[in-house]
């Protein structure tokens, strides 16, 4: 009892101390109340520029999805969209009583080329428009007066990503207030050297700034319901003014992918015996390694990752996401079985990373697509290669300049997430070092199919070649050899990795001895050559086709670590020819719905029984059929100029839906982990087929139908017994429109957002897959439509409006909460026909 009682008074206290926090360190958000407007303007830092007759906006806010998708003086590579110039103010008052504090304001992304004021005073410059960053107020602020913050962004140069990046402010934006003594920005750093399921020790190193001396830290770790488990306090700082905690935790909870537990650190400090600040640090205990020849294991379990990658854009609303925005994302990719993202090719949001942790979904964070060499963009996917022109000029110049404060900056934000297993260094960086490629073209030849390819990695062979090609200077690595450098100042708990597409020449030149875990991008055929001739250096697919082949060729190989497929999500960019804004090769589309191949990779990674189909005509189809050979593929190349190589980026030619001309011949393919599968066609079997049976090349079970209307039905069945069905039926017309909604409440906090689906139905019920025609919402009560979407790479009609065309019979809205609470409705209709009447709380 007397124990409970304590614990009690212990846990008031925090609390307590929690409520005082308001008063020793606000963090306040900074979203809110903008003006904006496009185009250069002079003298628009300076506190008497006359805003009027500016835009109001909030943020986060993307100006390129907002202006919409056009053809003219735009690009493929960043997906058909505008840059320019634009500018931000911001007016706000800071009270008397906040005099003698230190104010600061932090940026999670400005994309790109920012600069920033504070009453005419000028704070500073970004040109990454993925890096987070902050500047101090303190000796610009008027107290009791208005302070105007000024936001320059140049994006001017359109072209200078190969995939969309946005424009603005899309990020959060905060106002810090604190004591003179405090914590800086990403000042806590907390790691687990000892994890057991006995016992944890928490090793966290507390910056101080503003004294070194009299500075007295409290430290209390609570779980995620807020129990305090252990607490600690120290007073000595070290020489780099960091206060040092070493912290046990019995039979702790493990962070995992099944399981992400989570604790906190409240962290208070006293100044000559006087509270001025506190903060809170999230973070998990776990414990992972790579293993060359096992793989990788967290908590010593072995686990294979089954990753994807992801751009930063979410579809309809561009780069302007929210945290659920994220979650809607996240939780979709964890539905089919995915348990880690690789963020490509740059730094992502703070947001994403807290979704990540409290998901369970392992990060590989990637900071640089390119280093001082540029690639290739392009215009319109005919050519017109922009690389070293004005409207293409990018990070590559800078990169010398800003790398290390960039990289080392993002470590710092995101060290705390459990998520984080591992940094890459850099992408298919071997593309923009020519000498990698004369080398590789050298030895192997130059009309070698790289993709499928297995080169030497005979470092004997390879580097006499290198060496006289680079003249003996490599700058590949010794730019990768400081980046690995950079990192391990920061970090010494996670492996250093890259994206290669070189491996052997990387090898051979040192640019694999840079890193500890290197990753292959498309390279599958090099796994068993590498891992011969280096048995000790980690391998992992760090990208790869959407296709069974790479999944088989990770799955059997107990050394490589995982996969990380291209792409967890439809994104926006790499495309063309116009009107295709972006590519949709990714296991969910631009809307967020499962592809074809997100089925099949679900029946891969999932151990739940399922079944799915999918229908092509034979004329069209990659499959061909007879009784003599049996099923064929025809390895095909996609019409150019499109991705003309190896159609391995682009699924199968497939659709959804039963309706074809009667008898004409239809390839039926079904993704399956069922043991059998059993087609129906009107009620009578075609046959069944056993998975253990099916072609090693692609997992699929197929039969040949000649088409009848009606109902076709597939049945998967394990021991015998029937464990999954899947229907596709012939259908009529419209008759009606079906709305679902992934939340039945949102938060009255002008962030949340709902995802409204639309399905639409015949007269039989059933669903039409099929079916393209315009669609239009009406939203009222406390929500706003923000966005419209149908998932097609080919619709570059605005997401900003009311209503757009149904691809395959589906459309997307997405509704975003005011701050007031109540009841927002959503209804859509096609013509004549009304839907269901979705109503949401606001609470």
């Amino acid at each position: 009892m007397k124990l409970n009682i304590c614990i009690c008074i212990l846990v008031a206290l925090v609390f307590s101390s929690c409520a005082k926090q308001e008063q020793l360190r606000s963090t306040d958000d900074f979203n809110f109340n903008w003006k904006f407007v496009k185009g250069e303007q002079g003298n628009a830092e300076q506190i008497t520029f006359n805003d009027d007759s500016w835009e109001s906006i909030r943020l986060p806010h993307d100006w390129s999805i907002l202006a919409g998708y056009k053809k003219e003086n735009t690009a493929a590579s960043s997906g058909f969209v505008e840059g320019g110039i634009g500018w931000y103010r911001k007016a706000f008052n800071v009270p008397k009583s906040d005099e003698g504090k230190v104010i600061w304001i932090e940026f999670d992304g400005v994309y790109n080329n920012s600069e920033v004021w504070i009453n005419g005073q000028k704070l500073g410059y970004r040109p990454n428009g993925y890096s987070s960053f902050s500047y101090d107020l303190t000796k610009y602020i008027k107290y009791g007066e208005e302070n105007i913050v000024a936001v320059k962004v140049n994006h001017s140069a359109y072209a200078d990503s190969r995939w969309y990046t946005g424009s603005g402010i899309y990020r959060d934006v905060r106002l810090v207030k604190t004591a003179k003594v405090h914590v800086p920005l990403w000042g806590v750093k907390i790691t687990t050297p000892k994890v057991s399921a006995e016992e944890a020790i928490v090793h966290i190193e507390t910056k101080i700034k503003g004294s070194e001396n009299n500075v007295e830290i409290d430290i209390s770790i609570l779980d995620q319901n807020k129990n305090i488990v252990t607490s600690l306090t120290a007073s000595q700082l070290n020489d780099k003014k960091i206060v040092i905690h070493d912290l046990t935790i019995k039979n702790p909870k493990l962070w995992g992918t099944e399981t992400p537990n989570l604790y906190s650190a409240v962290i208070s400090i006293k100044h000559n015996g006087k509270a001025v600040d506190q903060v809170e640090q999230r973070f998990g205990i776990r414990k992972f390694r790579f293993d060359s020849n096992k793989g990788f294991f967290i908590n010593e379990k072995h686990l294979k990752i089954k990753g994807a990658n992801i751009h930063h854009d979410v579809g309809a609303v561009g780069a302007a996401a929210t945290k659920s925005s994220w979650e809607y994302r996240i939780s979709k990719l964890k539905s089919i079985g995915v348990n880690a993202i690789r963020m490509a090719h740059n730094p992502h949001s703070p947001l994403l990373m807290e979704v990540c942790d409290e998901m369970g979904m392992l990060v590989m964070n990637e900071f640089f697509d390119e280093w001082q060499n540029a690639k290739d963009k392009n215009i319109n996917c005919l050519g017109g290669i922009v690389a070293g022109h004005d409207i293409s000029k990018g990070y590559s110049d800078v990169f010398l300049e800003w790398a290390e404060r960039d990289l080392k900056d993002l470590i710092r934000r995101d060290f705390n997430h459990p998520s984080v297993i591992m940094w890459s260094i850099g992408n298919e960086i071997e593309w923009t070092f020519p000498a990698y490629s004369e080398t590789y073209d050298e030895i192997e030849g130059k009309d070698v199919v790289q993709y499928v390819h297995v080169p030497t990695f005979d470092t004997k062979k390879i580097k006499p070649v290198l060496e006289r090609i680079t003249g003996g200077v490599d700058s590949l690595v010794i730019v990768a050899n400081l980046l690995s450098k950079w990192v391990k100042e920061e970090d010494t708990t996670r492996p250093v990795t890259c994206g290669s597409v070189r491996p052997n020449i990387s090898f051979a030149s040192g640019y694999a001895d840079a890193v500890d875990v290197i990753g292959f991008n498309y390279r599958p055929h090099n796994y068993d050559a590498a891992h011969e001739a280096f048995p000790e250096k980690p391998i992992l697919g760090s990208e790869n086709w959407v296709a069974y082949s790479e999944w088989k060729a990770v799955n059997d190989r107990d050394f490589i670590a995982g996969i990380f497929v291209w792409t967890g999500f439809a994104y926006i960019g790499e495309a063309g020819l116009w009107p295709r804004k972006g590519l949709n090769i990714s296991l969910f589309d631009f809307a967020g719905f499962k592809n074809p191949r997100g089925h099949f990779f679900e029946c891969l990674w999932k151990t739940d029984p399922k079944i799915y189909m999918v229908t092509t005509p034979a004329s069209e189809s990659e499959y061909s059929y007879t009784e003599k050979d049996g099923w064929k593929f025809d390895m095909q190349y996609s019409a150019p100029p499109v991705w003309k190589k190896l159609r391995l980026w682009e699924w199968y030619k497939v659709n959804e839906h039963w309706n074809y001309n009667a008898g004409e011949k239809i390839v039926v393919q079904t993704y399956t982990n069922c043991e059998e599968a059993e087609l129906f066609l009107n009620g009578k079997s075609l046959g069944k087929q056993a998975l253990a049976d099916v072609s090693e090349n692609d997992n699929i079970l197929k039969w040949l139908v000649p088409h009848q209307k009606g109902e076709l039905k597939v049945i998967g069945y394990n021991n015998g017994k029937v464990a999954d069905e899947y229907i596709l039926a012939s259908t009529g017309k419209l008759t009606r429109i079906e709305l679902e909604s992934d939340k039945t409440t949102l938060n009255a906090d002008s962030y949340d957002v709902a995802h409204i689906v639309v399905k639409l139905f015949d007269k039989a019920g059933k669903e039409l897959k099929d079916l393209n025609t315009e669609v239009v919402f009406d939203v009222t009560g406390n929500a706003d439509l923000i966005a419209v979407d149908n998932g097609s790479e080919m619709n570059v009609a605005p997401h900003n409006t009311n209503k757009v065309i149904t691809h395959n019979g589906k459309a997307l809205a997405i509704i975003r909460s005011t701050n007031k609470r109540g009841t927002a409705t959503i209804t859509a209709s096609i013509q004549d026909i009304e839907s269901n009447k979705i109503q949401i709380a606001i609470q």
